[in-house]
């Protein structure tokens, strides 16, 4: 049986974070949509937005990984964007994932050579955390009750 623990470990984090951003995106007060901190930011929903395309891209890493079996991933373009249907896209593409598998080369319009899956991972984990955050700061200015426990879910 090929070992999984590895994969296991990064869905866990990238569906904790998936989750943590989605909880905030619930406390966006619907009036306040259109609010954006200063002249030249973007507006909540427009950082929303931008949010849910940071999770589509974990669907990207997963069809240049394996573009024959997960060929159906390519019509999550075409649609408008779920966190729950690319959540559960996520799970699907891991669950095609060993962890020797991590550490295969992708070929990506950045790198010619490829990087691996794991890095690809990492980065657009790096991504969504790093605007997610953002998202806080946001609710925060708004005058919205967050804290640490939106951000990080804390294990017992």
């Amino acid at each position: 049986m090929p070992d999984t623990a590895l994969c296991a470990a990064v869905l866990d984090k990238i569906k904790e974070q998936i989750e943590r951003t989605d909880h905030m995106i619930g406390l966006v007060p619907a009036e306040r949509r259109d609010w954006k901190p200063q002249a030249g930011d973007w507006t909540t929903e427009e950082l929303v937005g931008h949010l849910v395309d940071c999770i589509s891209g974990f669907c990207a890493v997963f069809l240049a990984a394996e573009p024959e079996r997960l060929a159906h991933f390519a019509k999550l373009r075409e649609i408008p964007g779920s966190i729950e249907i690319f959540r559960s896209h996520i799970e699907e593409g891991f669950a095609l994932l060993t962890d020797a598998d991590l550490a295969r080369r992708v070929p990506t319009v950045f790198v010619a050579q490829g990087e691996t899956i794991l890095t690809l991972l990492l980065g657009n984990l790096e991504h969504l955390i790093n605007h997610k955050h953002q998202l806080f700061a946001y609710l925060k200015q708004m005058g919205v009750a967050v804290a640490t426990p939106d951000l990080y879910r804390f294990r017992a």
